[in-house]
């Protein structure tokens, strides 16, 4: 029980420094979660907040062990669907694109409904120069969340040609 409360303790902590987006608060929730991990090495849970903490102290490289780890013990549910998020994320910010393209099509699997997902594997597939792909995706969600009455009255259209955007007409 002691382990869930040093976590709970740990993910605030981590939480409160991101908000205020202080290294300091930040650094001790890492240090905090690093103690953590080395007293209980297999808690997927455990390994991926240590690799959150990584990720927002803009240690990357430290990050992706971590979430990978994580996701090896078994991670599930709306922790594996952040870890799919942040290791794609972190995947195409170090250039790692093809790795980011995979990470974050098996989240798009997973978690279809999640908007952040798609938009970030739209990025690395652009980064990837799979540009049509990348587009289709990015006005499939702009198209399905929008409230712009403009967007809305060309919506069938927009929508016909976000998935034909290489298609020449004759005239």
């Amino acid at each position: 029980m002691i382990q869930r409360d040093r976590l709970a303790e740990a993910i605030q902590l981590r939480e409160e420094g991101r908000a205020k987006q202080d290294q300091e608060i930040l650094e001790r929730a890492r240090t905090l979660l690093m103690e953590l991990l080395a007293a209980y090495p297999d808690d997927a849970e455990i390994t991926f907040q240590a690799g959150v903490a990584h990720d927002n102290l803009g240690l990357e490289q430290g990050a992706i062990p971590l979430y990978v780890r994580a996701i090896d013990l078994g991670l599930a549910g709306p922790d594996l669907e952040r870890c799919l998020l942040g290791l794609g994320s972190t995947y195409r910010g170090l250039g790692r694109y093809q790795e980011a393209v995979e990470t974050l099509r098996r989240g798009v699997r997973e978690f279809p409904a999640n908007r952040a997902l798609q938009t970030f594997l739209a990025m690395a597939l652009y980064n990837s120069q799979q540009y049509r792909e990348a587009m289709e995706i990015v006005l499939t969600n702009l198209l399905e969340t929008t409230t712009d009455e403009k967007l809305q009255y060309f919506k069938r259209g927009l929508t016909y040609y976000s998935q034909h955007l290489d298609e020449v007409w004759e005239s």
